[in-house]
């Protein structure tokens, strides 16, 4: 099959062929074919924005070019929010507002009787969250929640898989900058069963240090939800860390076996901040994003650093 050799295009192109194996190309939002390869990803790739493709007719929602064709709503901003970064083309530009209520621009999907084409996290042994991130303004936000002027959010949203009971805000799998026992860390943020105990996975060293201010930066966490493991990774190397609750949180220990999220569709997916419905508002990041990916199991190190290497612009 002939490659145009648009930027957009070819790097959907080299995802297809050189990261996943595959002797053919795949036209963005297409269907990928059954077809093997050595790391098997394309059959684990559940989502992928890279915010060059809009909903045709409808540039207020980007289009998935993962194999669950789930489109995003791009909440606020619209179309606007796509924006020109260099090499990287077209980006998601999130941030608060501050204006009239619940009118941050964030991104995402939302259905309170779940998102049927996100299946693939329900009764799941594990996810993966990728993207490159670039920090544009000040973070974290002042919270508009509270009525002290000076109060300030303690997270800033990047990207999570909702559990199948959220509100918008409640994550099976999430990848954040949180406050941990004071301080602002970058985490992997996960819950196997809806309504149960999350764990966190909290990187060693500062968050700004790790996302300096105008740098992309490429993230990824993994979670294993038969295990109880997640990993951390900064432009595909491994970020030290820790967990912050002990024992078993994820009530992994004894049958059954193997052990997999709760058996319920996803609410959804939230993207720059919590509530993709836009009933409510949370943690806002004043940041661009691009090649968001969600897969339905966790890479490995050696994955991790073909998927930086590959969507490296």
């Amino acid at each position: 099959m002939r490659i145009r050799r648009s930027p957009a295009l070819f790097t959907t192109a080299l995802f297809t062929t050189v990261l996943l194996g595959a002797t053919l190309a795949v036209a963005p939002g297409a269907a990928a074919p059954a077809q093997a390869s050595p790391l098997h990803l394309r059959r684990d790739l559940v989502a992928h924005y890279d915010f060059d493709h809009p909903v045709h007719g409808d540039p207020a929602r980007e289009r998935d070019l993962g194999r669950s064709g789930t489109p995003i709503d791009l909440v606020n901003g619209g179309a606007a929010m796509r924006v020109r970064d260099g090499a990287r083309r077209n980006v998601l530009q999130v941030r608060q507002v501050g204006g009239a209520a619940n009118d941050d621009w964030k991104a995402g999907v939302y259905s309170e009787t779940g998102v049927r084409s996100l299946r693939a996290f329900g009764a799941a042994g594990g996810a993966t969250l990728t993207g490159w991130f670039k920090m544009t303004g000040v973070n974290p936000a002042p919270d508009t929640n509270t009525a002290d002027p000076d109060d300030t959010y303690n997270a800033i949203g990047l990207s999570g898989v909702l559990t199948g009971d959220s509100d918008g805000h409640a994550v099976r799998a999430l990848l954040e900058i949180i406050e941990v026992d004071g301080e602002l860390r970058v985490v992997a943020l996960g819950r196997r069963v809806d309504g149960g105990t999350s764990q966190t996975f909290a990187a060693d060293r500062d968050w700004r240090a790790i996302l300096p201010r105008n740098t992309w930066v490429h993230l990824i966490a993994t979670f294993d939800y038969d295990t109880g493991a997640m990993k951390l990774y900064r432009d595909g190397e491994p970020l030290p860390g820790f967990y912050t609750r002990s024992g078993d949180p994820w009530q992994v220990e004894g049958p059954p076996e193997p052990d997999v999220t709760s058996a319920t569709d996803p609410r959804g997916i939230k993207i720059g901040g919590s509530f993709p419905q836009d009933d409510a508002e949370a943690n806002p990041c004043d940041c661009r994003m691009d090649d968001l990916m969600f897969l339905d199991r966790p890479i490995t190190d050696r994955e991790a650093r073909r998927v930086y290497r590959i969507t490296k612009r």
